[in-house]
């Protein structure tokens, strides 16, 4: 329905037991007089097509107002509600997604079947210390994520046995996180990114090995990767990115955490190598070092990477966790989510570190790769011309290294590059030319003073003879002669259509015919007039 509004006859449903209203275009105001008989109503899903601040709906019940209905399932999506909002104390799922609700969190109230609080993006505010394990004992599911929620996160989260699913993420939660890990048995994924926690990862947090999901980038943590992460076999997903954690990289990584698939630890302080052992990741396809303290080479077995290697991704996560995760492409970063195609991201980057040695050649067999970020660093020798192999690739960036040598012509067959920097190298000779990387800016190429050729000002020896620029797959002088050619033909069958475009008219139109000679016999006579005046003229002034 588009813009429709809910019938004021719906609270006559006496006997409506579901009711769902979701996913359409409702406008209006929806009050305790639509659901006023609706006495045996157990379910209850509203939701429209547009985000809740520019939504027509809005549900609107008083405060005093007792439903005559004991819901169990609440889905409510994209709405405007207040200023109050009857929640039966029986409910087992309450999702409150995307509305423009505000104010406190309902946690002072006990509900003791809910399994699922879903009420992220939701303008609430205030703490979490209300937030009592006896209030909601057989809680599996809490999504606070989105919202303005502060103050610590309270200890006795940790005491709700049956967690499973806990995202706090884009919030301003302080302090440490809570001790007590040893206590979720089931849990599978922690979310509690982009928030202002800060201490050391508690020990306990391997011994749940049920984990799947870790996100705890962008925050303030410190100290070592724990050791005891290696129990959590079934992580398939790790970000401990932009956060202040030291030490090396763990090496129990690459055969421990067999199932990782994202790993990212960017923007920290570890150092040490790069382990050989996480070649082992089969399944890895997201791996980010970037801007750390990591130095030796870059490891030679990168092709026993499975996923990269066969672009055969098997994305398994937790189901209704809209997974989100960032991604350095294109010179941005950008946020990709399991809604918007993060399951095909597949992504190498080690930029910003000291890294010496040669580009491994294997590099080359990662035929799944969008984007490699292999700069600033100190790596040497010349570019893989098999890079040519790497067909996905979006993003090249290998600048700020001391990399020789000439730009593999191979290059020029990489056409879905759309950001390729090779600034600051020392390399030299004609830049590869093709479709694709005529269309980049000349930024690409700066600080190599021997390079030469477009987009760069600087001629390549021979420019000044050489007329025609040599694509892929064509030859300059057949390119010439082609074009000759081209003209020739063009220009007889110019003739032939306009001679025949005129005299073929006149011989099949006798009246045009005979207009035609008449016109010209009239320009005759108009011009040996215009003579014989001329003459005469001449004739009387001499």
């Amino acid at each position: 329905m588009n813009g429709s509004i809910i019938p004021q006859d719906l609270g006559q449903l006496s006997q409506l037991v579901d009711l769902d209203l979701s996913r359409n275009s409702w406008k209006g105001i929806l009050t305790e007089a639509h659901l006023m008989n609706l006495r045996r109503l157990e379910t209850f899903q509203i939701s429209t097509d547009r985000p809740a601040l520019s939504s027509s709906l809005i549900f609107n019940v008083t405060d005093d107002w007792v439903p005559a209905f004991n819901l169990r399932e609440v889905y409510i999506q994209n709405c405007r509600l207040g200023p109050a909002f009857p929640i039966s104390s029986q409910v087992k799922s309450l999702r409150l997604l995307n509305n423009d609700i505000g104010g406190k969190l309902p946690f002072q109230f006990k509900f003791p079947n809910i399994t699922v609080i879903d009420l992220h993006h939701s303008q609430f505010e205030g703490t979490l210390q209300q937030l009592l394990a006896t209030n909601v004992p057989l809680l599996e599911e809490l999504d606070l994520s989105d919202n303005h929620l502060e103050g610590t996160i309270p200890p006795s989260i940790c005491q709700l046995q049956h967690m499973r699913f806990l995202s706090l993420r884009n919030n301003q939660f302080s302090g440490e996180f809570p001790q007590d890990w040893s206590l979720w048995s089931e849990i599978e994924v922690v979310d509690v990114s982009n928030n202002n926690l800060s201490g050391k990862i508690p020990n306990s947090m391997g011994i749940p090995s049920s984990l799947e999901v870790l996100k705890m980038n962008n925050n303030l943590f410190g100290g070592e990767i724990p050791s005891s992460l290696r129990n959590c076999s079934g992580l398939i997903d790790i970000d401990f990115s932009d956060n202040k954690f030291t030490g090396i990289l763990p090496i129990w990584m690459g055969f421990k955490l067999s199932k990782l698939q994202v790993l990212r630890l960017r923007f920290n302080f570890l150092g040490g190598n790069i382990p050989q052992q996480l070649c082992n990741l089969q399944y890895l396809q997201i791996l980010d070092l970037g801007h750390n303290n990591i130095s030796g080479t870059i490891p030679t077995c990168l092709s026993n990477l499975t996923v990269l290697r066969t672009n055969e991704n098997s994305w398994n996560v937790y189901g209704g966790y809209d997974e989100l995760t960032t991604v350095i492409m294109k010179g941005s970063e950008l946020e990709y989510s399991l809604d918007h195609a993060l399951y095909l991201v597949m992504s190498i980057d080690f930029s910003s570190n000291n890294l010496e040695g040669e580009i491994p050649e294997d590099v080359s067999s990662l035929i799944g790769l969008i984007s490699l970020n292999l700069s600033r660093n100190h790596l040497i020798g010349k570019i893989p011309w098999k890079f040519s192999n790497l067909s996905n690739l979006e993003t090249l960036d290998l600048s700020h290294n001391h990399l020789s040598g000439e730009i593999p012509q191979s290059f020029s067959s990489l056409t879905s590059l759309s950001h390729f920097n090779l600034s600051y190298n020392n390399l030299s000779g004609r830049i590869p030319s093709g479709y694709q990387l005529q269309t980049l800016d000349n930024s690409s190429y700066t600080g190599n003073p021997s390079l030469c050729g477009f987009p760069l000002s600087t001629k390549c020896p021979g420019d000044d003879t050489q007329t025609n620029q040599t694509f892929p797959g064509g030859d300059s002088e057949d390119e010439d002669d082609n074009g000759k050619l081209g003209f020739y033909i063009s220009m007889v069958l110019g003739f032939v259509i306009g001679f025949w475009g005129v005299f073929g008219t006149l011989l099949i139109k006798k009246s045009w015919r005979y207009a035609y000679f008449q016109f010209f016999d009239n320009i005759k006579d108009k011009i040996a007039l215009a003579i014989a005046l001329k003459v005469n003229y001449l004739q009387r002034r001499f």
